[in-house]
């Protein structure tokens, strides 16, 4: 069956100046344009467009979906798997939330106590939520789905105790980190303090630490703007004098 641009917007329940743009940006080209210049799309591209949006549904931006989805190896099949576990992670996450959003209008509403332990569950999975949607793809093509499913399970089993530990090595990273740019030498005492807390951080979200994957997490803290945002927010460059102080740390070459 072949649909015009307006059908296919309307059975999609989006616009059609969406499908339009992707037209634009090369995400969803139609199948053909018919004799009256209207946009005509058959079933492969409804199938490619339901791609796109369940990637859009996990947060992922529309250049890194148009990278995944025109890979020579894209497996149809397998992103569908991939689609319905992420889904039911995230439906999983949602149901802890809301059973922790209604905990607290409860004990606002009726002074039912709330343990703090019920408060930081809510918590974690909120972070697990945020950090999925904003960076799950890209991390998940690059260290697969077992080590980050890992990941968050360990985040989501901390104990309060160790989070706050987590939060203070965090902050002490970004505080050497600081401190060692002003030095311009990525080898100094102080860099290479700030690569050894970052192992430490890493240790409690990785179950095997690795010198090659801490090296690879450096490097994409420069490929990645989002990433170099978060340590380049203090001083513009921190985000590649950290990698190249980890690279030194670790031994690996860039």
């Amino acid at each position: 069956m072949e649909y015009t641009v307006q059908k296919l917007a309307q059975i999609a329940g989006i616009s059609t100046r969406t499908l339009r743009y992707y037209d634009e940006i090369g995400i969803l080209k139609p199948a053909r344009i018919n004799s009256s210049g209207y946009r005509i799309y058959g079933q492969m591209e409804v199938n490619r467009l339901q791609q796109i949006l369940f990637y859009k549904a996990l947060g992922v931006n529309l250049k890194t979906i148009k990278g995944i989805i025109q890979s020579p190896g894209f497996d149809e099949i397998k992103a569908l798997h991939e689609h319905r576990g992420k889904l039911l992670d995230k439906r999983e996450q949602l149901n802890q939330l809301i059973v922790n959003v209604n905990k607290t209008i409860a004990a606002k509403e009726r002074s039912i106590i709330m343990s703090d332990k019920e408060k930081f569950e809510g918590f974690k999975s909120e972070i697990i939520e945020e950090n999925e949607n904003t960076y799950g793809q890209e991390i998940r093509l690059k260290y697969g789905e077992e080590v980050i499913n890992n990941s968050n399970k360990r985040l989501k089993n901390m104990t309060k105790e160790n989070y706050e530990k987590v939060k203070k090595i965090e902050n002490e990273v970004l505080r050497v980190l600081q401190e060692a740019f002003e030095t311009g030498n990525p080898a100094s005492e102080l860099a290479q303090k700030s690569a050894e807390l970052h192992r430490q951080w890493l240790s409690f979200f990785w179950s095997e630490y690795s010198k090659k994957a801490h090296a690879g997490l450096a490097q994409m803290y420069v490929d990645d703007e989002r990433f170099a945002k978060y340590y380049d927010k203090k001083q513009h460059g921190m985000a590649k004098f950290l990698r190249d102080a980890i690279f030194i740390y670790t031994g690996v070459e860039k």
